[in-house]
């Protein structure tokens, strides 16, 4: 089982404005019970606290690992594949797994490089502009009617299938790619080249009037599935500076 364990070294939790700080130690309880050891914290609004050492009933080196961030985009910006857990539809072109879906897509993307499962804030969970950082949607097929999961109760209920997956070596849901010679480009890289190809759109007036966000959710999403290594980000990024390169040229004609 050793080798299988190192995919999961790669897997990291990832909280996003935690309100109560007995939901990171119950969190982190949760996680170290499914042999997972990575937490990160983006921007909690009480931590350290005594209530999170409480709840963590033994994973209190968890918490002390913790990593902190400012943003979401800070706390992945290292990672190779991001999923994003949430109860709602928020109308952003996600692709849709379940838990059991998502377990064994994430420990074959760890294979690779790594990799963060993101959650909310208590009350409202992740915001559009940090799904939109994410290559997929999780959601738990709770009870409709009630389909209210504490924090911590939804970091166990990935961090469990997580651990089955892991166990039991299952296969991803859909065909792996064959194996590549470069490893994806980082979140980081990714973002740098969406903000140019933003910048680049708006220089030659791609838009024409029409506001940009469909547009380039509807890109992101075409690159984020295709996942290009860091040459071929450097190589897009290239020609989107010649055609930057263009645009100022074409404007000074004017």
């Amino acid at each position: 089982m050793e080798s299988a364990a190192v995919p999961a070294s790669r897997i990291r939790i990832v909280l996003v404005g935690t309100q109560h700080p007995g939901n990171i130690g119950a969190a982190a309880r949760a996680m170290k019970t499914m042999g997972l050891s990575r937490l990160s914290l983006v921007a909690p609004q009480r931590f350290p606290h005594p209530d999170a050492e409480a709840m963590a009933a033994g994973a209190a080196d968890l918490l002390a690992g913790a990593e902190r961030h400012e943003t979401l985009a800070e706390a992945v910006a290292d990672c190779r594949w991001v999923a994003g857990c949430t109860a709602r539809d928020r109308r952003i072109a996600l692709e849709q797994l379940t838990p059991r879906e998502a377990a064994p897509r994430a420990l074959a993307q760890a294979a690779d490089g790594e990799v963060a499962l993101v959650f909310g804030r208590e009350r409202t969970g992740l915001e559009n502009h940090e799904l939109q950082l994410c290559h997929a949607a999780v959601h738990i097929p709770a009870n409709p009617e009630y389909s209210s999961l504490n924090l911590a109760q939804a970091v166990q209920v990935l961090a469990y299938e997580l651990r089955v997956a892991q166990l039991e070596r299952a296969p991803p849901p859909a065909p792996v790619p064959a194996a590549r010679a470069e490893p994806p480009a980082s979140h980081a890289e990714m973002e740098g080249f969406f903000g140019q190809l933003a910048d680049t759109l708006d220089a030659i007036d791609f838009h024409k009037g029409r506001t940009p966000e469909a547009a380039m959710h509807k890109l992101r999403r075409l690159f984020l599935r295709a996942q290009p290594d860091a040459r071929e980000v450097r190589l897009l990024r290239g020609v989107l500076a010649d055609a930057q390169r263009m645009a100022r040229l074409a404007g000074g004609e004017d």
